[in-house]
């Protein structure tokens, strides 16, 4: 498990598997949510994590691989694309300045 205070989060990667876009729209969502704090929101397979990725949130099913592509970046896992608890706290830890242990 890895810490990153939010306020150190510039690239916040959504990483996802072939899928129905849920994970485009939640990408998007983001940058909207984030647009004010510096923060750069890419959208990449769960296999391409960029090395430069700060944070990476991905679905729950996807998250060892995520871990395995971008070992000891800090993961966090969700369950729901929109309105999450996990990605609502993310946010909110970047807005704030508070510690996101992943």
């Amino acid at each position: 498990m890895a810490t990153i205070n939010g306020s150190d989060v510039k690239k916040l990667v959504v990483a996802c598997d072939a899928g129905m876009g849920s994970s485009v729209m939640l990408a998007s969502t983001l940058r909207k949510q984030l647009k004010n704090n510096g923060v750069t929101v890419e959208h990449t397979p769960v296999n391409s994590i960029p090395a430069d990725a700060d944070l990476v949130v991905c679905h729950s099913g996807l998250a060892a691989r995520a871990r395995a592509s971008a070992p000891g970046k800090p993961i966090v896992p969700f369950q729901v694309f929109l309105g999450d608890p996990a990605v609502t706290k993310v946010v909110k830890a970047i807005q704030t300045g508070e510690d996101i242990n992943a």
